[in-house]
This record gives structure tokens, sequence and C-alpha cells, in this order.
């Protein structure tokens, strides 16, 4: 399977490299991009993220294939922020998960993107049947001139280890200020503006229909929160509905965003939608009427629970800081 360097001459004199999934692009994943780049600075080499698309349990153990803390682009749109030169997404196939360790170092690493040295988290494996863990790596690093780095956990406020996996659970739980400690920034969906049925303008709250997410995202439990939107007329900030729309007969589950203070023409744009603080659960009322005095008590709760956000940052303000464990 061995290439020339693909696409890639740049690299021809060698990089320094991480792999993984990167699901969610935590507060673990940060500090290995950081050292990553820290790293690739001192050598005076690039700078190289591989990763894989789709998830691979998807393709290797699909009944355990988590739901995704990042979707598409999501994923991307956070690691550019790290500053690494280039992001490799490698396709996942049946037949590249047949690959050995020894197989992807050498075939992949080496022989397409030029690896000198590989930085990898405490808890990685790759190759068949994650064959590939920090033993063997080491070895084989050993073996063909390469440095290995294993890069230790960062540990939330109670003193675990960060993971996709422990941020999945707090966010199927409703726990966003936990999901937030985690992921250093708030929890988001991104998606295209869609045509609805425009019953929010009638009810003097107009909203932006957000297209469904793919199945694989992972979304908190169905109510209403406040939220902050990324558009391409900057912030703002709202109250989304996520879930049925049980007033009106709709069992369908959509993603609605009312925006203060704002007007126009939003129709195809994507709107990344950033949850703030759940306000209650979706539920029925009797009457329209009775639903715009809701809104009203939502949006006076949602511009409060936005108003709380500590200025410049971009989680609840009450977010102890995360240390390395050591």
């Amino acid at each position: 399977m061995a290439e020339p360097l693909l696409a890639l001459p740049a690299l021809a004199a060698g990089s320094v490299i991480t792999v993984g999934t990167f699901d969610g692009v935590h507060r673990g994943h940060q500090d290995v991009l950081a050292r990553l780049v820290a790293r690739a600075a001192a050598r005076g080499l690039p700078s190289v993220l591989v990763t894989f698309d789709p998830h691979p349990l998807e393709v290797v153990n699909p009944q355990a294939a988590p739901a995704l803390l990042t979707v598409g682009h999501e994923k991307l749109e956070v690691i550019v922020e790290s500053g690494i030169d280039y992001a490799i997404v490698i396709p996942f196939t049946a037949a590249f998960s047949r690959l050995s360790a020894e197989a992807f170092v050498t075939d992949v690493l080496e022989a397409r993107y030029g690896m000198r040295e590989l930085l990898i988290g405490h808890d990685h494996g790759f190759g068949r049947g994650r064959s590939g863990d920090t033993e063997v790596l080491r070895s084989l690093g050993a073996r063909r001139g390469f440095r290995v780095e294993v890069i230790p956990p960062v540990g939330d406020p109670d003193g675990r280890a960060i993971s996709s996996t422990a941020i999945r659970r707090a966010i199927a739980g409703g726990d966003l200020e936990r999901a937030a400690h985690g992921l250093g920034r708030l929890y988001s969906v991104s998606g295209r503006v869609v045509t609805g049925a425009q019953r929010g303008r009638e009810l003097g709250y107009r909203t932006l229909n957000i297209a469904p997410p793919s199945p694989r995202k992972l979304l908190p439990p169905e109510g209403v929160y406040a939220v902050r939107a990324q558009t391409h007329r900057g912030p703002f900030g709202g109250m989304m509905n996520l879930g049925a729309r049980p007033t009106f007969g709709d069992a369908e589950r959509a993603l609605e965003v009312h925006l203060f203070d704002a007007e126009g023409d939003w129709y195809e744009r994507t709107v990344r939608v950033d949850f703030v603080a759940r306000l209650r659960d979706t539920r029925r009322f009797e009457s329209a009427a009775a639903l715009v005095e809701q809104l009203r008590r939502d949006e006076e709760a949602a511009r409060r629970a936005l108003t709380a956000l500590s200025p410049g940052r971009t989680f609840p303000s009450s977010a102890a800081s995360l240390t390395p464990h050591q």
C-alpha cells in the first residue's frame, strides 16, 4: 500500500503528526493539538492531524457506534482554530480497518505524510483491533527512528479525565454546563435555514427553521433553550424549541430558533446554534394565546441566561479551570 507523499509535497522534509477521531475536539484534544503545534514549531516541521470519516466504529461495529458530538464540517471548524498546518481526513473503510498498526505507521503515516514524530493521547489505539497502543507505537518508533510522545489526559473539575464519552453522557442527560466544561465552549448544532410552517410570525415570534442535522448528531433532550446563534450577520442571542410542536398537533422533531433583535432574510444560510441553557420542557398549550404568554416568559428567561454568560468566554461563568493530569 506504500505510496509517495500523497498530494502534499510540502511534507517531503517530514512532519509531526497526531492521529485520532477527535470527536468533539474537547479540551483534552485541544491540549494534544497545542502540543503538536509547539513541537512542530520547535522542529521546524509542519504539524499534521490525521483523522477519519466515518467514525471507525460505524464500520467495524455499527451497533456500538456512538452518536457524534461533531458531524460534517463541525469538527474541522474547531480544529482550524488550533493553528495546525494540515488536517487530513482519511475515508475509513472495511479494507482500511484491516490494516495492522505497523502497516498504518509505515504505509500511511511515514510513506504518505513523512512522519518524523508522533503525538498521541494516553488512551489511543489504532490499526486492526486497535492493536497500535502506546507500547506498540513506542516499540515501532524505537525500531524505525521516530519519536513518540504520549499526552496525559486533561481533568474535569471532579478530577476525572475529559473524554468524548463523558461529554456525550452529559449532553444526553441535559447537563449543558458539564458538557461546556469538557468542550471549553458551548455545545452547538449547525444547519441550513429552510422554509417552515411560518407559524412564528403569526405569533409575533418569527423563527428560523434549521434543517434536521445528520441522524448521527447527538442532540440534548427535547425542550426550549436559551441559545446564541452564529450567523453571516454576526452573533445573536435567542431561544430555540427543540422537539415537537404539540400545541399545533405536530409530532415531528424540529429546531426552531427565534433570534432577539434581528431582522432580514435568512433562508438557505447556514447557522450555528450554541446551547446556553435549558429553560423548560416542550408541552402543549390550550390556545395560541397561552403559548404566546409562555413565549414571553421564555424570552425573559433566555435573555437572563445570555446575560449571565461571562464576557469573552464561550461557556457559563461558573465553569472551573481544567488542568492536565500528570
